[in-house]
């Protein structure tokens, strides 16, 4: 019986068999660390504290994203406001006050919506090719939240964060005081649906598109908002 010869490009066979092997168990690695599907984990609030930038503080705002997470079934979770808050010099009279970063706050993810969806996998994730817009930045009970060409549009959404997740310098007020104030001052918001009335980059921001009008509710519903504000489970 005559021998049969190798392929004349059987290594290369093995080599690309072998290469897609591993290009598989990579895939499969990291769909093993970041779920496609799973628990709810991020929320936009379905409603503000009624008090425009008042949210009772860092707190208070956590307080609000526990309430309405236990509502809708999820409230064995650790539940925190995706909020930043500028640190303060010392002086004569206090020490130095460091800042808080929002995304120092929210925990190591992954995080998933209402409906299940992967919102992102981690904080860098989050902060980067993340899969937030209208379709998935979802409220507690799974509910869009207008946005451009919805009446009203409700996309503002308070952060008092840079781009990155970090808090602003304390120069300028971006946080309503603290998230204590119902009057005087501005926050920073971000575009839950991530359009604007202009096409420029900073409009299609999620967390980072500008300052409101003011800190009464009046003037977050008059610049696109009503007061909503992200959360996150931390653990």
């Amino acid at each position: 019986m005559a021998s049969r010869r190798p392929h004349p490009n059987s290594h290369l066979l093995i080599r690309s068999a072998t290469a897609l092997a591993a290009f598989g168990a990579v895939l499969a690695a990291g769909c093993a660390s970041a779920p496609s599907t799973g628990p709810m984990g991020f929320f936009v609030t379905s409603a503000g504290s009624g008090r425009g930038g008042d949210l009772g503080g860092l707190a208070g705002a956590d307080a609000h994203c526990q309430k309405l997470a236990t509502a809708a079934g999820a409230g064995a979770r650790t539940w925190r406001a995706y909020l930043s808050v500028p640190g303060a010099s010392p002086t004569a009279s206090s020490p130095a006050v460091p800042a808080v970063n929002a995304r120092d706050r929210i925990g190591p993810g992954p995080w998933h919506n209402a409906k299940g969806q992967l919102v992102a996998s981690n904080p860098d994730d989050l902060h980067g090719a993340n899969r937030l817009d209208k379709t998935t930045a979802l409220d507690e009970m799974g509910r869009v939240i207008n946005g451009v060409g919805d009446r009203p549009n409700e996309h503002d959404i308070l952060t008092g964060s840079r781009e990155d997740g970090t808090a602003f310098s304390p120069r300028g007020d971006t946080t309503c005081q603290a998230w204590t104030s119902s009057g005087e001052g501005s926050a920073v918001v971000g575009h839950s649906d991530r359009r604007g009335l202009v096409v420029e980059n900073w409009a299609k921001s999620w967390n980072f598109a500008h300052p409101s009008a003011g800190c009464t509710q009046e003037a977050l519903v008059r610049t696109g908002g009503a007061g909503r504000f992200y959360c996150f489970a931390a653990n």
